[in-house]
């Protein structure tokens, strides 16, 4: 597929709200007391995911994630702006170091979709589109560097090009063994995984690791299987990562439901993320304690390969924090 082929298939996203509801024959007059008409990180949703959404449904857990709200609004003091210590643990505009043997690279802010409890949706991104010669630099001098972490935003939205120029680069440094690759994109618009893309994957002398954001089960079909299956093949395993969000993934049957999917197509639960504390997505938060609570009763269904991790990420700690 053509970078113009997909970015055409992007550019049919729903970013405006009144087209969104109407073409999910919701009430535009209930919807004044609902949606937050205005907002600095607006409404983005691929059509394809909008297609899943149930018709008049306004507690559906696919538009509940993506539909800006005036709950965001609503005050609350333990809900910030930087809540995992992204900003504090900046070596440079775009490359982010907080635990040993591995860093981030924040590749860029472009995603094909937002998430409304985004931790990063404040995030003071780099908005100049230049090399990552600085980044390099910082990860080649730097030995004790095992593994690069490549995120967003959603690298996915880069061209093949210029993924290309950057795995080659990173493939060049030797003391580096594993490039982790984190995405949304392919829940949305399953099409980006293209031949192309493949081939920079395949060429890659490192251990290529894809990790995949999912939340609930309605999110998957045959096709974004089938697009992961074309990264599996190559000998790349893909898991995955989750956030427990209230009234969209916070019961037992839903979240039994989405770690069986995954592991019925070969895809490995890996983390199941506590709700980071970000300013405006505080009606998402479930408490610990009922999050717990799921987990232990999902594990006496479910094998222990199909068990994410539970844990949450606590700003300045050397790791994630386990929960379960």
């Amino acid at each position: 597929m053509s970078i113009l082929l997909w970015r055409q298939i992007q550019r049919e996203n729903f970013t405006d709200w009144k087209k969104l509801l109407t073409y999910l024959e919701l009430d535009l007059t209930a919807a004044e007391s609902i949606v937050l008409q205005s907002s600095k990180f607006p409404l983005n949703i691929p059509k394809r995911l909008a297609q899943k959404i149930d018709r008049g449904n306004w507690e559906d857990p696919i538009l509940c994630q993506f539909l800006p709200t005036l709950k965001e609004q609503e005050p609350s003091p333990l809900f910030v702006l930087n809540p995992i210590g992204d900003e504090e643990s900046r070596k440079t505009s775009k490359l982010l170091h907080k635990y040993h043997g591995r860093a981030l690279l924040v590749c860029t802010s472009a995603c094909a979709m937002h998430c409304r409890f985004c931790f990063r949706q404040h995030f003071p991104y780099e908005t100049e589109v230049k090399p990552f010669d600085k980044e390099l630099e910082e990860i080649a001098k730097d030995p004790s560097l095992n593994e690069i972490i490549l995120s967003g935003g959603d690298p996915l939205s880069m061209s093949n090009a210029q993924l290309e120029r950057l795995f080659n680069d990173l493939g060049a440094i030797s003391h580096l063994k594993k490039i982790r690759f984190h995405t949304r994109f392919p829940m949305g618009i399953p099409e980006r995984i293209d031949e192309e893309f493949l081939q920079i994957l395949k060429s890659c002398p490192k251990q290529v690791i894809f990790i995949v954001h999912c939340n609930h089960p309605k999110e998957f079909d045959a096709d974004v299987f089938q697009s992961l299956k074309k990264v599996q093949k190559l000998g790349i395993p893909i898991l995955t990562q989750s956030v427990l969000l209230k009234g969209i993934n916070d019961d037992v049957a839903t979240l039994q439901e989405l770690f069986s999917l995954l592991v019925d197509n070969g895809i490995l639960p890996y983390y199941l993320h506590q709700l980071d504390r970000v300013q405006g997505a505080a009606h998402f938060e479930v408490s610990e304690a009922k999050g717990l609570e799921l987990m232990q009763q999902v594990a006496t269904l479910l094998p222990g390969y199909a068990l994410p991790k539970y844990v949450r990420e606590i700003a300045g700690e050397p790791m994630k924090t386990p929960v379960f």
